[in-house]
C-alpha cells in the first residue's frame, strides 16, 4: 500500500457524502498515520458536524495537540449552528487558555451565545476583553448591543451603541430593536428620528421594529406614518413586512386598513394568510375570518395549528358546531395536534354549548399549561356551570398557579352562586398577587361579586381603590346600587364617569336603565334613553328596549308598554314579552297577561317553563279548566319542566349540620384537615380550614379576616 501525503487524505476527506464513508475515511487516516495532520484534522472537526455528529466533532478537535484560530473558529461555527451556546461560552473559556489570538469572528460568536443563555456576566467580562484588546469593529460592538439587551440590560446597550463611531444601518437596528424588546417602544420610535437626523436609511429589519413598538403603544398615528415612509422610501412588501403591518393595524383595531394591506400583497402564502384570519377573529369579525379561510384562492396552502385554532374560535364566536366539527376533523387530517389547536378545540365547544365534549378534549391534553386550564374554566363558568367551575379550580391550584384569566372565571362562578366565603379568600390571593393592581377585570369581577353577594360596602371599596377602569367596572358598580334599590348612587356614578372623560357605552346605560327600572325612576329612565342616540350616538339594543318596557310594566302602565313594543323598530323577543308578563302578573291585568304568554309560545313553543307560567297565570284567576288544558297539552308535546335550585350561604353554629350544594362538595375533602397535617398549606387551604372552624368570624369580617388568616403563613 502506498502512503498517502496530507493533501492526498485531504482531498479524499472531500469525497465524503455521508456518515458511514467518512468514518471509513477517518479509519483510512488512523492506519496511514495522517490522522495527526492539522489540516487534516480540522476537515474531520468539519465534516463530523456537517453530518449532525457535533459529539464526534468535539472528539477529534481535543485530540488536536496545537489547534490553530481557524480550528478554533471551525469548533466554534458548528457549535453556533447547533445552537450550543453553552458549549460556546465554555469552549471560549479552553480558547482563552491555548491562545492569545482573538478576532472579531470568535467575539461575534461568543457575544451571541451569552445573548441566547442570557449570560450577562460572561457577556461583561467578554466586553472588558474586547476593550482590552482594542476592538472596535461595528459588527462586534453590534453584537454587545444585542447581548445586552437580551439580557435585560438596556442602559448597557445604549452605553456601547453611544460609543460607537461608526454607525451603520444595522447598528441603529440592534439599538432600536433593544428598545422594542425591553417594552421601551417609545425610546425606540425618538432613537429611529435621531437615525434620520443621521441620514442613514432604514432596512426591513429596522421597519418592522418600528411597527411593532406601534402595536404595542397602540399608536396608530405613528404606525401609518411608518407605512406611509416604507411606501415613499420604496421598501419592498415581503412576508416579513406584511405580517407586522397587518400586526399593528390589527392591534391598533382597524381591520379594514389590514385587509387593504393584504390584498395590495400579490403572493399567496402562509404566513399573512393566517395573520389576517387571526385578525378577524380576534376583532369580532368572526364571518369575515371564514370567509377568508374558505376562498379558493388560498386553497393550495395547507393551514398551520395557527390558521385553525383561529379559524375554531371563528366557529365558536358563530355557535356553529357543524362548522367547527369540521375544522376539528381538518386538522386531525393534518396532524395539526398541538396545544394551541386543543386549547381551541375546547373554547369552541364550549361555546357551542357542547362542554362534554370540551372536557373530553381538556382530558386528552397531557401535559396542561395555565391556557388549557383556563380554557376549560372558562367554558364552564359561560355556560352557567359554576359548581364545575370551582371544582376545576380545586384540581387546578395543585399544578399551577392561578392567572389574572382564572381569577375572573372563578369570581364570576362565585358570583353567581353566591359563595362570598370562597369569593374572599380569592380576593386576598388577588392581593397578596398583585393582581389588583395589574389587571382591571380582576377588579370588575370583583366588584359585581360583592355586589350580586349584597356587600355594597365593599364593593364600592374595591371599586373605589381600583387605579384603572373601564366601561363594564363602572356598569358593574352602577348594576349594584340599582339591585340594591338605590338608583341615586348609580346617578352619581354616571356623572362622575363624565367627569372623569370616560364616554358611557351600551352596556353603561343598559345598567343605569335597569337601576331604573328596578326603583320605578320612569322620569329619569326616559332621559337617559332618549340620551342614548341623541347625545352619545348609540344604537339601541334589545336590552336596552326590555329596560323601558320592564319599567313600565312594573309601573302599571301596560297599555304604554305596549304600545312602546309597537312603536319598537325590531320584532320583540321573548325577553320583552316576559317582561310584560311580570307587570301583568303584579298587577292582576290577566287580559293582557294572556296576550304576552301567546306571544312567548309563538316565539318559542317548545319551552315547558311558559306552558308552566300560563297556567300557574290560569289558576291565580281561578280558571282551572285552562289550567288542566295546559297540563295536558304539556304531556301532547312530551315537555318537562326542570324543578329550580338556588345556593345560599347560612350561618349556622352546629358543626354536624348537613350541608347542601357547593359546601356539601367542597366539605367531602376540608372536613377531614386538621390544622397540624398540612404540611405547607396555602391560601385556600388556611381559607376552608378556618371556615369550618370559624365561619362566622369570615361572615363577619369578610375579607379582612381572610387577609389576617393569610398571614399565618
Amino acid at each position: 500500500m502506498q502512503p498517502l501525503h496530507s493533501n492526498q487524505a485531504f482531498s479524499l476527506l472531500g469525497l465524503c457524502h455521508d456518515i458511514i464513508s467518512l468514518k471509513k475515511a477517518h479509519f483510512f487516516l488512523i492506519v496511514n498515520g495522517l490522522i495527526n495532520d492539522l489540516i487534516c484534522q480540522t476537515k474531520l472537526v468539519s465534516l463530523y458536524s456537517s453530518f449532525g455528529q457535533i459529539e464526534c466533532a468535539r472528539s477529534v478537535f481535543d485530540q488536536i495537540q496545537d489547534p490553530d484560530l481557524y480550528s478554533w473558529k471551525v469548533m466554534f461555527r458548528w457549535y453556533l449552528l447547533s445552537d450550543s451556546y453553552s458549549e460556546i461560552v465554555q469552549l471560549y473559556t479552553c480558547l482563552k487558555k491555548c491562545l492569545n489570538e482573538r478576532d472579531d469572528m470568535v467575539f461575534s460568536v461568543v457575544l451571541k451565545a451569552c445573548a441566547e443563555i442570557r449570560g450577562v456576566d460572561e457577556g461583561r467580562k467578554l466586553h472588558c476583553e474586547i476593550v482590552k484588546v482594542g476592538f472596535s469593529d461595528s459588527f462586534v460592538l453590534t453584537g454587545l448591543v444585542d447581548m445586552y439587551a437580551k439580557c435585560g440590560e438596556v442602559e448597557s446597550s445604549r452605553l456601547v451603541f453611544d460609543e460607537t463611531c461608526d454607525r451603520d444601518v444595522v447598528s441603529w437596528t440592534s439599538m432600536i430593536v433593544s428598545y422594542v424588546q425591553n417594552d421601551c417602544f417609545e425610546e425606540g420610535l425618538v432613537l429611529f428620528n435621531g437615525m434620520r437626523w443621521c441620514l442613514v436609511d432604514p432596512n426591513q429589519f429596522t421597519i418592522v421594529s418600528l411597527l411593532a413598538a406601534c402595536s404595542k403603544l397602540g399608536a396608530l398615528h405613528q404606525g401609518k406614518w411608518v407605512h406611509g415612509y416604507m411606501i415613499k422610501e420604496g421598501i419592498d412588501l415581503n412576508s416579513f413586512v406584511v405580517s407586522a403591518l397587518l400586526d399593528m393595524y390589527g392591534k391598533c383595531g382597524t381591520v379594514m386598513d389590514a385587509r387593504l394591506v393584504f390584498n395590495e400583497f400579490d403572493t399567496a402564502e402562509l404566513v399573512s394568510w393566517t395573520s389576517m384570519i387571526a385578525i378577524y377573529t380576534q376583532r369580532g369579525f368572526p364571518s369575515e375570518a371564514l370567509k377568508l379561510f374558505l376562498n379558493g384562492k388560498w386553497a393550495r396552502i395547507l393551514p398551520n395549528s395557527l390558521t385553525i385554532a383561529s379559524v375554531l374560535s371563528a366557529c365558536g364566536q358563530l355557535n356553529d358546531l357543524n362548522l367547527g366539527k369540521a375544522v376539528h376533523s381538518f386538522g386531525i387530517r393534518l396532524g395539526l395536534d398541538n396545544s394551541a389547536v386543543r386549547n381551541a378545540l375546547v373554547n369552541m365547544y364550549a361555546k357551542c354549548h357542547v362542554i362534554q365534549d370540551a372536557r373530553r378534549m381538556f382530558d386528552m391534553v397531557s401535559d396542561k399549561d395555565v391556557v388549557a386550564w383556563n380554557s376549560m374554566i372558562t367554558g364552564y363558568s359561560q355556560n352557567g356551570y359554576a359548581i364545575e367551575t370551582l371544582e376545576l379550580l380545586h384540581t387546578m391550584r395543585y399544578s399551577l398557579s392561578l392567572d389574572a384569566t382564572t381569577m375572573v372565571c372563578v369570581l364570576s362562578a362565585c358570583a353567581c352562586l353566591g359563595v362570598l366565603y370562597l369569593g374572599c379568600a380569592l380576593h386576598a390571593y388577588a392581593l397578596k398577587e398583585g393582581f389588583l393592581s395589574s389587571n382591571v377585570y380582576v377588579g370588575t369581577a370583583l366588584v359585581n361579586l360583592y355586589s350580586k353577594c349584597g356587600d355594597f360596602a365593599y364593593s364600592r371599596k374595591v371599586f373605589d381603590e381600583m387605579r384603572e377602569k373601564n366601561k363594564v367596572t363602572w356598569s358593574a358598580m352602577m348594576s349594584g346600587y340599582g339591585m340594591n334599590g338605590d338608583p341615586n348612587e348609580s346617578f352619581k356614578l354616571f356623572e362622575k364617569m363624565a367627569q372623569e372623560n370616560e364616554e358611557p357605552n351600551d352596556i353603561v346605560f343598559t345598567s343605569i336603565l335597569s337601576a331604573c327600572s328596578h326603583t320605578g325612576r320612569i322620569g329619569e329612565a326616559w332621559m337617559y334613553f332618549n340620551s342614548m342616540c341623541k347625545d352619545y350616538n348609540l344604537v339601541l339594543s334589545m336590552k336596552h328596549y326590555v329596560c323601558m318596557i320592564d319599567l313600565l310594566a312594573r309601573a302599571g302602565r301596560i297599555k304604554e308598554a305596549l304600545e312602546f313594543i309597537e312603536k319598537m323598530p325590531v320584532q320583540a323577543d321573548v325577553s320583552v314579552w316576559g317582561a310584560v308578563l311580570h307587570g301583568c302578573r303584579v298587577h292582576s291585568r290577566m287580559d293582557l297577561a294572556e296576550v304576552a304568554v301567546r306571544r312567548m309560545l309563538e316565539l318559542q313553543p317548545d319551552d315547558a317553563g311558559y306552558y308552566v307560567l300560563i297556567s300557574n297565570l290560569y289558576a291565580l284567576d281561578g280558571r282551572w279548566d285552562k289550567v288542566n288544558q295546559m297540563r295536558e297539552l304539556m304531556k301532547e308535546k312530551g315537555l318537562n319542566k326542570c324543578p329550580g335550585s338556588s345556593f345560599v350561604e347560612m350561618d349556622d353554629d352546629d358543626d354536624d349540620a348537613d350541608t347542601t350544594g357547593l359546601e356539601q362538595a367542597w366539605k367531602i375533602d376540608y372536613l377531614k384537615i386538621r390544622w397540624s397535617s398540612l404540611e405547607s398549606p396555602d391560601y385556600f387551604d388556611l381559607f376552608f380550614f378556618f371556615s369550618q372552624r370559624e365561619p362566622a368570624a369570615l361572615k363577619s369580617f369578610g375579607i379582612e379576616a381572610c387577609t389576617n388568616i393569610l398571614k399565618v403563613q
